[in-house]
């Protein structure tokens, strides 16, 4: 099908067009209002159309910031291990106000985020066993680091785990207080 250029159809046909991508881009995934405008923008619909779209969306409640940072964070903390700080980094980039991403990611606690990092980190030891405990130590470190858990946190459960598969070095003994 050929690309029609929003700015040559009528109000009503633009409006139609606008609507059908916003829908077929929501069932795909939620999203939040800011991708939609950006959707909108590239393929060319003007912004006063966009605007009335995408409010006339917030308002029949296809479309909600807060819901979709709720559902975004339990998603990919679930399934990609992320942190909070690195989930409120994505939502912010995603075009959620900065409050409402700290919210949504706030309903992750800390007891959560720790088993989730441990979780990770045994998964990834699985695979490290031909490496030396240093190597191991730095790879784990980074893992965690790359998807946003606090320093502190990262060091606490990689000298745990090591620990708890056979590690005979104190490696991480002296970077955390007891």
């Amino acid at each position: 099908m050929a690309r029609v250029d929003p700015a040559e159809l009528s109000p009503e046909e633009a409006w139609k067009k606008a609507k059908e991508a916003c829908f077929d881009l929501l069932a795909m995934r939620a999203r939040s209002k800011d991708e939609l405008r950006k959707a909108l923008r590239r393929k060319g619909f003007d912004d006063e159309l966009s605007e009335r779209l995408l409010g006339k969306l917030d308002t029949s409640g296809l479309i909600d910031d807060a819901a979709f940072a709720e559902q975004w964070v339990r998603e990919r903390h679930t399934h990609q291990g992320l942190a909070r700080s690195a989930l409120v980094a994505e939502l912010k980039r995603k075009g959620v106000d900065g409050a409402v991403a700290a919210q949504a990611a706030g309903e992750i606690d800390r007891e959560s985020e720790e088993e989730r990092a441990r979780v990770l980190v045994r998964k990834r030891l699985r695979s490290m066993t031909s490496l030396d405990e240093q190597t191991a130590t730095r790879r784990l470190l980074g893992t965690l680091g790359r998807k946003g858990y606090p320093q502190g946190l990262a060091y606490e459960v990689v000298r745990d785990e090591l620990k708890k598969a056979g590690a005979e070095s104190t490696l991480l003994d002296d970077a955390l207080p007891d």
